[in-house]
């Protein structure tokens, strides 16, 4: 087992992202810090997997770093810049407009990169202020750990700082920093804003293929034909990614193209959600007011933003009629993936014919009867042999009723005993999921100084699957009243 570091000095730190890339990628500059910083979370799981030890995470000089009023010892602190669309419409230049790349820190589990969150103006921010808010900066911290805890790829949340410094955004808030993590913050739009540069296109080619991809390096080193292994590398990663949201109920909101992770990792959590009561066309983003990023629309929009990557790697050579059959496999993908996870969550060992219409008339059921999402399926495991447990989770219990006896029909084609069915169920349908009133709970709590509802949800979130005595309140279908929160980009 590894040491973990005990000081700052003791952290190896690279800078990848700034040694391997031209200037024009990124503009150097140090974080504006927050003054009267103090820590309100921290991730100690994942500072053990980076080699931190817990006494540097909470120590005064690490917090000096996660508020931006020191640097990480050794590293370049830039905002890096790529463009991209968004909500379907060329947007031209973006950027880091409020974060800031500190380095990366190489560690028992490889390279991860440290990224500030809300940390101040860059030459990227547009109308912005660089400043996040603690509502905002609970809410990625919060879904981070969601994501991972689902073994969803994501990017994942080292620490949340708050100060009293005032953001102005519908109201006074007061202003927060988090830290994410990741191999690599490169985004499908970093490859767009180099349409029609072919050395700048070339670089960030091969910067990205050498430490992510290199196996690919054994195919190929023709930029044309790299263009191609790498495009299917990250078609594939996106198509299991959109089916991973799909049957956990997430949605994103903001499927942008600079919101697009090259690794396929969930990237830029803003107005997210995890739906409550189901409804196949649930918008989760009161911005996005036609819908493109409702939740069944999410696989189809993943889609699109890979031929918007694709189109910019034609810089590199490739042509349409290289880069059309492999994202013409992105449907395959999906409905492996997505079938896959469903099998897991139904308790079947595997997709057999006529599996396709029972879980279309699983979705049908729970969209007319607005069931919740999460609890619908957790219940499935009891369907067998106590359908009435099951049949509660639903106002027209005669409809519901119909469905779980096809199902239970289904079930007898498995070679699988109760006991066995009902542990796997259980093991892939969380129990407790990030709703967005238990968010906005945290939220609350966190804007008066107290941690331990976001505490708690720590707790829960990071294993859903697993049923916590005392905590049961966090698996419950939200009162009416917390039903219509509404989230927008400023979310």
């Amino acid at each position: 087992m590894s040491v973990l570091a005990s000081t700052l000095d003791d952290l190896r730190v690279s800078n990848g992202f700034a040694s391997s890339l031209p200037e024009t990628f990124y503009t150097l500059l140090q974080p504006s810090g927050l003054r009267d910083a103090q820590l309100l979370h921290a991730n100690d799981d994942l500072a053990q997997r980076l080699g931190l030890s817990q006494a540097l995470l909470h120590s005064p000089e690490m917090l000096a770093v996660l508020s931006g009023n020191a640097p990480l010892p050794g590293g370049k602190s830039l905002a890096a810049v790529y463009s991209g669309h968004q909500f379907g419409v060329w947007a031209g230049q973006l950027g880091d407009g409020r974060a800031h790349l500190l380095g990366a820190i190489d560690g028992p589990q490889g390279t991860q990169e440290l990224q500030l969150k809300g940390s101040g103006l860059t030459p990227y921010s547009r109308m912005g202020d660089g400043r996040a808010v603690i509502r905002s900066s609970v809410r990625e911290y919060l879904a981070s750990v969601a994501m991972k805890g689902l073994s969803i790829p994501t990017t994942e949340a080292l620490a949340i700082v708050t100060s009293p410094v005032p953001v102005y955004r519908e109201t006074v808030e007061r202003a927060a920093i988090v830290t994410r993590v990741a191999p690599s913050f490169v985004r499908f739009g970093s490859f767009e804003h180099w349409l029609g540069h072919p050395e700048e296109m070339q670089a960030l080619l091969h910067y990205v293929v050498q430490n992510f991809y290199p196996a690919l390096y054994k195919n190929s080193e023709d930029h044309a034909e790299l263009a191609r292994l790498l495009l299917t590398e990250v078609t594939q990663r996106t198509a299991y990614l959109m089916a991973d949201w799909l049957t956990v109920g997430f949605c994103h909101g903001v499927m942008n193209t600079d919101n697009m992770s090259i690794l396929g990792l969930t990237l830029d959590f803003g107005p997210f959600g995890f739906m409550d009561a189901f409804q196949a066309n649930h918008i989760c983003n009161t911005t996005d007011q036609q819908g493109r990023y409702a939740w069944n629309q999410q696989p189809s929009v993943g889609h699109w933003n890979l031929y918007r990557l694709a189109s910019a790697m034609t810089t590199l050579g490739a042509t349409p009629e290289t880069l059309n059959p492999v994202l013409q496999q992105y449907e395959g993908w999906f409905l492996e993936r997505y079938r896959e996870n469903l099998c897991r969550k139904m308790g079947w060992q595997e997709w057999l014919e006529g599996d396709t219409q029972l879980i279309d008339d699983w979705w049908r059921l729970l969209h007319r009867d607005q069931a919740d999402f999460s609890l619908s399926f957790r219940a499935l495991a009891w369907a067998e042999k106590h359908p009435e447990a099951f049949l509660q989770c639903f106002h027209d219990q005669d409809q519901a009723r119909a469905w779980v006896e096809r199902y239970r029909v289904r079930l007898e084609a498995d070679q699988q005993t109760t006991a066995q069915r009902q542990q796997s169920m259980n093991a892939a349908n969380p129990l407790y999921v990030l709703r967005n009133y238990l968010a906005q709970q945290a939220i609350a709590a966190a804007e008066k100084g107290d941690a331990s509802v976001l505490s708690d949800l720590f707790t829960v979130l990071s294993n859903p699957f697993e049923e916590r005595s005392g905590y049961e309140q966090y698996a419950e279908v939200p009162p009416p009243e917390a039903q219509s929160i509404a989230l927008s980009c400023s979310s």
